[in-house]
């Protein structure tokens, strides 16, 4: 069995890390695990 390399991306939710996330996976393999958080 192959194994992914897995990343935590912080996501803000804006276009660049909506983007990122599907193309990180279709180009590299990789596990993403997206964080968000509420600061305010």
């Amino acid at each position: 069995m192959v194994k992914s390399e897995k990343i935590v991306l912080a996501y803000s939710g804006g276009l660049d890390t909506s983007v990122i996330l599907p193309w990180l996976k279709e180009n590299y393999g990789y596990e993403v695990i997206a964080f968000a958080a509420e600061l305010g």
